[in-house]
């Protein structure tokens, strides 16, 4: 829902940034960082200027994605 609020060309390099860097992948944490605070239990992955927070779930690999944004809207 919140690529759709995105120009085409970033909506499209966010998903080559998913396909490419986290389909398949067996440990998700490796790439991204541990958020803190009221995010606690999320984790942020850095795609250029913007930002995607994600929930992780370890039994089967999940990575259920919270929010897309610009850095300097998305931890509002």
């Amino acid at each position: 829902k919140e690529l759709r609020k995105l120009d085409p060309y970033t909506a499209s390099f966010i998903l080559g940034w998913i396909r490419k860097n986290l389909q398949g992948c067996e440990n998700p944490r490796r790439i991204g960082k541990g958020l803190v605070g009221n995010l606690s239990g999320s984790w942020r992955y850095r795609i250029g200027d913007y930002r995607l927070l994600a929930e992780i779930t370890d039994c089967n690999v999940t990575i259920l994605v919270l929010t897309i944004g610009h850095r300097s809207q998305v931890y509002r």
